[in-house]
């Protein structure tokens, strides 16, 4: 009898290897994917703030304008290699007091005593084995500049 079980299939020996490699595919390799993703927008979330924060303080403590949008655009620029997020992918910007990111064009700080700004930095993720034209997820930092009213200016 047990030669008519095994010759009919009865025999499972190497089966669990075969179904722990199928749900090793099917799940923990989407799963993989999906926590490499939420890492890499972690990533641009954290730089895009410490940017902003770092090129915030750059310029308010910058002599003029000139010189303080160099220096914050390149403590930006170090403050996203930190979080090894393409630097290309990099946009810093100002806005008036009391406004937000989105309405960030145009403005140039004066650096004036008691002067209220923001510094926007906008960073473009990208997400691993896309095309590099989605572009659409994007983090973006804000930090408020306020200079100090009794400088030598």
């Amino acid at each position: 009898m047990s030669w008519l079980r095994t010759r009919l299939g009865g025999d499972e020996r190497g089966s669990a290897l075969v179904e722990f490699v199928f749900v090793a595919l099917v799940v923990f390799v989407p799963l993989v994917y999906i926590v490499a993703g939420f890492s890499a927008v972690q990533r641009g979330v954290f730089a895009s703030t410490a940017a902003a924060r770092e090129a915030g303080r750059a310029i308010a403590t910058a002599p003029d304008p000139v010189i303080g949008q160099e220096r914050a655009l390149r403590a930006a620029e170090l403050a996203v290699e930190d979080q090894s997020v393409d630097v290309a992918d990099l946009r810093l910007a100002y806005a008036p007091a009391g406004a937000d990111c989105e309405t960030a064009d145009g403005y140039s700080p004066t650096l004036a005593p008691g002067e209220e700004f923001s510094v926007c930095v906008t960073v473009t993720v990208r997400i691993p084995l896309l095309p590099e034209f989605v572009d659409a997820n994007t983090a973006t930092g804000q930090y408020v500049v306020e200079r100090d009213r009794y400088t030598d200016s």
